[in-house]
């Protein structure tokens, strides 16, 4: 964009000349417009509550600095839910010269609820008319200039994917800071309603903090917002309703709904459904819809094919094996186009490997340090980045399309009613899949769950599906232990193989969900309302790059960040002799009693053990063990492991007892700490850790009891 320098490192609130709010619902593009604007990458999802934290960026236009805060989606700023109640807390508590309301123009009557309950709180806004170019597509026609003058702030028109309009929303933004203007079409109150909220406005408003409005206050009062009313006592350091004036106000207001039978609930219907009207009013005045009309040109074709998906999708009968079959299909091609690059990359990084052996050699370099740097380090980085980077590079772009198409909202919806089965909330569906990417991200997700409860139950479980640091593992096993042969058949099989492994996790998280919520966490299933956006075809080019840049490499770089310092220790322990043998072999000795018990030996198990700090390492900690002064990466093809592996005692029932660890153990360090933060305990950061182990060596101790009655 040429007229906005950005900066992907944002302001300090201290060093911008105006700090501006971006609020809106769900799926308006709110967090394109942020992109485009800052220059910051931010991941956008395509479905509810994807933005659960207040991300910030920077940008300069005509010399003015502005620093930009994107907030939560959000659809009313009732605060049901954490993200509402971030947006909420930002725009009252926090200090801002304006805020940027992002509304779809193609469904403007929804988003306009928000935007007058926004004007309540400051005048100083503007409303972002986005996706316009949808809008004018399907014939929909919006007075801008009538509806600006209705709202009295001004209307820009927008749209995020081809920047249209961003230099006017920055300049009426910067207008809007400026003027001292309180002319702005507020929410309707009913008119036996009008006098409380004045009694209660004329108490507190001497009382309130420097640009909070006194109406907005009063209503919050009004309608008993336990919440708000803790958060505005912690700014005034005293409790409201202690001071004198505002109890006698209160009182009398109490005294009024209770002659009236008037309780908060019933209140806080009324004035909803006095919003709900307004909005009515506005949309039919200013947009004009036509009777048929088609979809954009970026979403398929039109309503009849979109209903058409859906039935396919959405269906009893179709939905669920859809579902499966695109998730076969995904894996398929990620085992299948991964072989021929991952060689590649072996061969390639060998190839530096013996250049370094030669460097170390001219330089005279000590032994210890050659093996210590090249044969520790360096190996366990090879295989860290052949082994993981081109599965990951084939699946995140292809769950990322997926994510784009708006497909992943319609899983949420197939697993809901297993869900409620379990007592839990629909929306763990949506933080399971976003597992399958990352958990500790994963974890982060379960924040769109309004439940305390069934968040938790979300948050304990999340681990137990597979995050991408371990499909690389158990797409090896698979395809060394599981699968005969090559070809199509073998990709089809392993790929089959690797589904009914997903959809084991995904059973034992239904199970697990529907136990907690029977014993630690007992309850009922909430319900909740999930919008299913719209069916867009998907920015290919974009989407391949953006899934490479912010999930592939990100992963990647966190796990050589791991696997360096890991491949340090475990040259260290194997060539670290007490009493003739190594502290690597002494350790996997030590262990090896327990290990037998389920169906493994000592050297897995201490792997398991330190790829704590990362699941993408345990693999290569095995092989390191077992090959302690050999050379890694000489191994030309996944059957020279398997000649390894078999060589130190392994078996098929040997892969199938580390495909289930694999599946089910304790989270990585990253994961674990996240559930920490978010639980703020450590009784419920040891449940999430003993989980998913207990079920692991629970699984894999019956499957040795089955390997042993088979074998006699």
């Amino acid at each position: 964009m040429p007229f906005l320098k950005s900066s992907s490192s944002p302001l300090p609130a201290a060093d911008a000349d105006l700090t501006i709010a971006l609020a809106g619902n769900p799926n308006v593009g709110k967090s394109s417009i942020f992109n485009a604007l800052t220059g910051m990458h931010q991941h956008t999802g395509n479905w509810p509550g994807k933005t659960v934290d207040l991300a910030s960026g920077s940008c300069c236009h005509k010399g003015v600095r502005m620093r930009w805060v994107d907030l939560p989606g959000t659809y009313s700023l009732s605060a049901d839910s954490p993200e509402e109640e971030a947006a909420r807390d930002y725009l009252c508590f926090e200090q801002h010269d304006a805020v940027v309301v992002v509304c779809d123009a193609t469904c403007l009557e929804r988003n306009l609820h928000l935007l007058l309950q926004v004007l309540e709180i400051t005048p100083r806004v503007v409303l972002c008319l986005n996706l316009m170019d949808e809008a004018l597509k399907k014939g929909i026609r919006i007075d801008t200039n009538l509806l600006s003058q209705k709202l009295g702030i001004p209307v820009v028109r927008t749209s995020a994917r081809t920047q249209m309009g961003l230099t006017e929303l920055t300049e009426a933004m910067q207008a809007v800071s400026r003027s001292s203007s309180k002319k702005v079409l507020l929410p309707p109150v009913p008119p036996r309603v009008e006098p409380l909220v004045q009694t209660l406005e004329q108490a507190i408003a001497p009382l309130l903090p420097d640009g909070m409005r006194s109406r907005w206050a009063a209503l919050q009062l009004l309608c008993r917002n336990e919440d708000f009313i803790r958060q505005l006592d912690s700014i005034l350091e005293t409790p409201l309703l202690e001071n004198p004036a505002v109890a006698a106000a209160f009182s009398s207001v109490e005294q009024q709904l209770n002659q009236e039978q008037k309780t908060p609930a019933l209140l806080l219907d009324e004035l909803s459904a006095a919003l709900v009207r307004r909005c009515e009013q506005l949309c039919d005045a200013c947009v004009f819809v036509p009777t048929t009309s088609n979809f954009s040109s970026d979403r398929i074709s039109n309503d009849s094919s979109s209903h058409r998906l859906d039935r396919l999708f959405l269906s009893r009968r179709t939905g669920i094996p859809v579902m499966l079959l695109l998730l076969f299909f995904v894996f398929w091609l990620t085992i299948t186009g991964a072989n021929y690059p991952s060689a590649l990359l072996a061969n390639a990084l060998f190839w530096v490997q013996e250049r370094l052996s030669d460097l170390f050699c001219l330089l005279h370099a000590p032994k210890w340090l050659h093996d210590c740097l090249v044969l520790g380090v360096w190996r366990v980085l090879a295989w860290v980045v052949s082994v993981m980077l081109p599965p990951m590079a084939i699946f995140f772009p292809l769950f990322t399309l997926l994510e784009d198409f708006g497909y992943l909202p319609r899983v949420a919806f197939n697993l809901d009613h297993c869900f409620q089965k379990a007592h839990t909330c629909g929306k763990q569906a949506l933080t399971m899949c976003m597992g399958f990417g990352c958990n500790a991200a994963g974890v982060v997700g379960c924040r769109i769950i309004h439940s305390p409860r069934e968040r938790l139950i979300a948050i304990l479980t999340n681990s137990l599906v597979p995050c991408n640091g371990r499909f690389p593992t158990l797409i090896a096993l698979i395809s060394m232990f599981f699968v005969v042969g090559s070809g199509l058949g073998q990709s089809l099989l392993s790929a089959l193989l690797l589904t009914l492994a997903i959809l084991l996790s995904v059973a034992v998280t239904f199970f697990s969900s529907r136990l907690l919520s029977q014993t630690a966490l007992r309850g009922e299933s909430s319900s909740f309302v999930l919008e299913l956006p719209p069916y867009r075809r998907p920015q290919a080019g974009r989407v391949i790059v953006r899934s490479i840049f912010d999930r592939t490499l990100f992963v990647l770089g966190r796990a050589i960040a791991v696997a360096a310092p890991a491949g340090l220790l475990i040259w260290l322990m194997a060539n670290w002799q007490i009493d003739g043998q190594s502290l690597l072999t002494l350790c996997a000795q030590f262990l090896d009693p327990f290990a037998r018990w389920f169906g493994i030996d000592g050297v897995i198990l201490m792997a398991f053990i330190l790829g704590f700090p990362a699941n993408e390492i345990v693999f290569p900690l095995m092989v390191m063990s077992y090959l302690q002064s050999s050379v890694l990466m000489e191994s030309e093809s996944l059957t020279a492991l398997h000649n390894l592996l078999c060589a130190n005692g392994w078996s098929m029932w040997t892969a199938a007892a580390v495909a289930l660890l694999c599946l089910f153990h304790w989270p990585c360090s990253t994961t674990c700490l996240t559930i920490y933060k978010e639980t703020g305990s450590t009784k419920w950061t040891l449940l999430s850790i003993l989980l998913p182990t207990i079920i692991g060596f629970s699984l894999c101790f019956l499957l040795n009891l089955l390997h042993t009655a088979i074998a006699l």
